[in-house]
């Protein structure tokens, strides 16, 4: 069978409703196959039809974007699109950054290396709220060592301020010591 001659089947089955009845030479279940298929067909040309969207950059000017961002690495998007526009290209900033040679950095350390190398000098600070018989509110700040998980400093009171919390920062590391 052609595809015309599916086409038609498709067709019928919608305009006869009792087609399933008289149906010898072909079985319901194809036809509703075909049906289907030319449904899809007809969406997909349907939606093919017209390309929406911005047309693609010229390889001209991708080929510039990408020269002038290597010869010149200090310059970011704007720039060059400013130089593009003296040349007679209007192309947009965010169109400029997406064609731009991408700057490598040098692989940095992991999370885990960096507080591998530097778990002496990391403490953590925190408020505690305790709630007391009276069911006033306690507020406890304190400091904690990683490295040796011991408490450094701690304080409470029932009204924290800037100041005061300053003040426990000043206590817990005196002078010359530092976190």
């Amino acid at each position: 069978m052609q595809n015309r001659d599916r086409l038609f089947w498709a067709r019928l089955s919608r305009l006869w409703a009792d087609w399933r009845s008289t149906l010898i030479i072909v079985r319901p279940e194809t036809v509703v196959r075909w049906h289907r298929r030319r449904f899809k067909l007809y969406w997909r040309r349907k939606s093919q039809a017209g390309k929406v969207g911005r047309p693609k950059l010229g390889k001209e000017i991708r080929g510039l974007i990408l020269q002038m961002s290597r010869e010149n690495p200090t310059w970011g998007a704007p720039r060059i699109q400013s130089e593009l526009a003296l040349l007679g290209f209007e192309v947009a900033d965010s169109t400029v950054a997406k064609y731009m040679d991408k700057q490598r950095k040098p692989p940095s350390q992991t999370w885990r290396t960096f507080l591998k190398n530097h778990a002496k000098q990391i403490v953590a600070i925190d408020f505690l709220t305790v709630p007391t018989i009276r069911f006033h509110i306690l507020y406890c700040f304190i400091v904690l060592r990683h490295y040796r998980r011991d408490i450094i400093h701690f304080n409470i009171t029932r009204h924290p301020t800037a100041c005061w919390t300053a003040r426990q920062i000043t206590a817990a590391f005196p002078y010359d010591s530092k976190p």
